[in-house]
């Protein structure tokens, strides 16, 4: 197979149009598994290959780049330092995108490698060049030189050569192009901060981060929009919300939000406040969170009871958000009237409506029933079963009504809570006391999208794997569960068919 490779290699290099050539070396690459690729091709040079995306040729550069992209994948980060290390430094600034994307995927699998890593930090023509492909045209090429760039934190010496260097001037110029542009770069801060406590220090004592938190306040309501998507970004990790709060960002979101009610653009940044104070409270304390900055919470029942669909979409998000950790549920039920008339709001907009609202709502109200089963204290159970009721006079008939609706997406949706109420002993009583509930369960035909069977199936686990099912079902409901799981979610029971030949 070598043998084979190395010769169509040396007819490429020979003949003046060799894209038919270029498909039988692609075909015959195609034939090889990797592991046996590796063996091939150790030892051969690729000049040629490379050569040849000098081409204005776009189906030949094309063909080239699906080539090296087959054997480079194959070939060790070190041996691709050590060997192909201009080449791919030309394909940084190649004009054809694809060929950028190529270089950039094996320069970032390069810097992952400890002794490869050291020859990249050691030039700094490759590292300005892949700086510089952030302020591409294309969004795709940028991503690729902010992973491969993010890579380089994950060591001292790279965070050196980026932070404490001439690179640090050439980052700061490539700011300077555009706001998109700019916004690339704090992307690239922001994934280099969340790696660790060392990180978020580099990029915080280059000022860039301290500049990225004032634009939370900037003029331009666009720009305060993309900076709070950072700044969301930047608290997902537990060091860069210390920072934040040391910075007193919460408390100036906090402040937005009171502020966003006299102005009428806040519809613009205002879903991004919420969904900061939202992503906050899961990862920190539901109760903290809600009573240290009070103003979040009263603005998510405001937005949940709003006739702006993005409001309304966000708030359902952050509602299911809160309900699907315990302390968020007690935090939420203390706020009494005020919760129940959300919920109200809630199973409303999941009966009718747009279907991507009702299928938000249906999903924010399985969140909030959802009780695992070491969860399920005397209280809790009291409360979502509370909680269950209040959607309607008959609940189980609603969610089973909307379960039957022909859109699939609204059916899973529906069956979602169902599951979320199956382990629970309420949730059983309930589904046996329902008059055909088990039999709509059992039922095959019901949903025939993968999905919808999935859901189902899931259903079906949640309910036999349940310790109270048993006993709360009977004997022949549960076997019939057990059945169903065993037969897996794609069974199709076999019909006896007869075919009547001369029949009308």
């Amino acid at each position: 197979m070598a043998a084979s490779i190395q010769s169509l290699l040396e007819e490429i290099s020979s003949i003046e149009d060799p894209v038919e050539e270029l498909q039988s070396l692609k075909t015959a690459l195609l034939s090889i598994p990797v592991s046996a690729l590796r063996d091939s091709l150790s030892g051969q040079r690729l000049d040629v290959i490379f050569s040849l995306l000098s081409s204005n040729d776009r189906q030949q550069v094309e063909l080239c780049v699906e080539i090296l992209d087959r054997i480079l994948m194959a070939l060790s980060p070190l041996h691709l330092v050590q060997n192909y290390r201009t080449e791919l430094q030309g394909g940084l600034t190649h004009p054809n995108d694809t060929v950028k994307i190529l270089a950039l995927t094996q320069i970032g699998r390069m810097v992952e490698h400890p002794d490869a890593a050291t020859e990249i930090l050691n030039s700094e023509d490759v590292l300005r060049a892949i700086i510089l492909c952030i302020g591409e045209e294309k969004i795709s090429v940028a991503k690729e030189a902010i992973g491969s760039l993010s890579k380089l934190s994950y060591s001292k010496p790279g965070l050196d050569k980026l932070f404490h260097s001439e690179l640090l001037k050439v980052i700061k110029q490539v700011m300077a192009t555009s706001d998109i542009i700019r916004y690339r770069v704090y992307e690239l801060l922001v994934e280099i901060s969340s790696a660790s406590p060392i990180s978020l220090g580099y990029c915080a004592n280059t000022g860039l981060i301290s500049q990225l938190l004032s634009e939370l306040t900037g003029d331009d309501v666009l720009i305060r929009a993309t900076a709070i998507e950072m700044v969301t970004s930047l608290a997902h990790s537990q060091h860069g919300r210390q920072y934040l709060a040391q910075q007193g960002i919460m408390d100036k979101i906090s402040n937005m939000i009171r502020g966003a009610e006299t102005d009428p653009f806040s519809s613009l940044y205002l879903p991004g406040l919420v969904k900061f104070f939202g992503n906050l409270a899961i990862m920190d304390s539901p109760q903290q969170v809600c009573e240290s900055y009070p103003v979040f919470q009263s603005k998510v029942f405001e937005m949940a009871l709003d006739t702006d669909p993005a409001m309304i979409g966000v708030a359902l998000d952050t509602l299911g958000l809160l309900g699907s950790t315990v302390e968020g549920k007690q935090v939420l039920q203390k706020t009494g009237e005020k919760f129940k008339a959300v919920l109200a709001r809630m199973s409303q907009l999941a009966s009718s409506g747009a279907t991507e609202l009702r299928v938000r709502s249906l999903d924010a109200i399985s969140q909030l029933l959802t009780l695992m089963p070491e969860q399920q204290t005397e209280d809790l159970l009291a409360l979502t079963e509370s909680w269950f009721h209040l959607l309607s006079k008959q609940p189980m008939e609603m969610i089973r009504s909307i379960s039957t609706q022909p859109f699939p997406e609204l059916h899973c949706a529906a069956l979602r809570i169902f599951t979320a109420v199956a382990t629970q002993p309420w949730g059983q009583r309930l589904m046996i006391n329902t008059p055909g509930f088990m039999e709509f369960i059992l039922d095959r035909s019901t949903g025939q999208t993968k999905e919808a069977k999935d859901s189902k199936f899931e259903l079906v686990g949640s309910l036999a794997g349940s310790s109270t099912a048993a006993e709360i079902l009977g004997s022949q409901h549960y076997l019939r569960l057990k059945t169903y799981l065993r037969e897996g979610p794609y069974y199709v029971s076999a019909v006896a068919s007869v075919s009547t030949e001369g029949a009308d």
